[in-house]
């Protein structure tokens, strides 16, 4: 006896497309009918119902024949497994040539921006990609620099209010009162 032949990725989900697209779409039997049944799906169990006793003209039911090829299940339409990602730790796992990874909704914008550079450098394919700007450029200098600005912004506005008379600085007070007010 000969053994199966390993299929690729790339030809699994083609197949996986070609059966896609032959496949039916499954409504809920009567749902056509009443309004109060909605469409999605359910499978027929009534003793002489025409779908399960499968009468040619009424809608096909569910099978597992319509399912896609074992080698193409939870792959991404770019043929890469998917990695849920929690930390850049998790990285580590992560094979680049077979597996893309998917930061994690609860994952914050300082652990993304880590994520995203340590990627970046293992050259990771990130599936849901939204680049934070400020993040990365943060990430970028380091903590003494971003000290150091903060303290120079701070002296320039100190500087400015000085400058301006003390009528003026009166009459902004009295403008954010009426605002405030208002």
């Amino acid at each position: 006896m000969t053994e199966p032949r390993a299929i690729t990725p790339k030809k699994a989900l083609k197949i996986r497309k070609r059966v896609k697209d032959r496949k039916p779409s499954f409504v809920r039997p009567e749902s056509w009918r009443y309004v109060r049944i909605k469409e999605s799906w359910r499978s027929p169990k009534g003793l002489d119902h025409k779908m399960r006793i499968e009468y040619r003209g009424w809608p096909a039911a569910v099978k597992v024949g319509y399912r896609g090829p074992r080698v193409a299940r939870g792959l991404h339409p770019s043929g890469l497994k998917e990695v849920l990602i929690h930390n850049p730790e998790e990285l580590k796992k992560v094979d680049p040539a077979t597996q893309a990874a998917r930061i994690a909704h609860t994952v914050g914008k300082r652990k993304r921006a880590k994520i995203l550079t340590e990627a970046k450098k293992k050259k990771i394919r990130i599936l849901n990609l939204r680049e934070i700007k400020e993040a990365v450029e943060e990430e970028k200098q380091p903590s003494e620099e971003r000290e150091e600005e903060s303290l120079k912004e701070e002296e320039a506005k100190e500087e400015t209010k000085e400058a301006e008379p003390e009528e003026e600085q009166e009459k902004t007070k009295k403008r954010k009162r009426r605002e405030q007010k208002q």
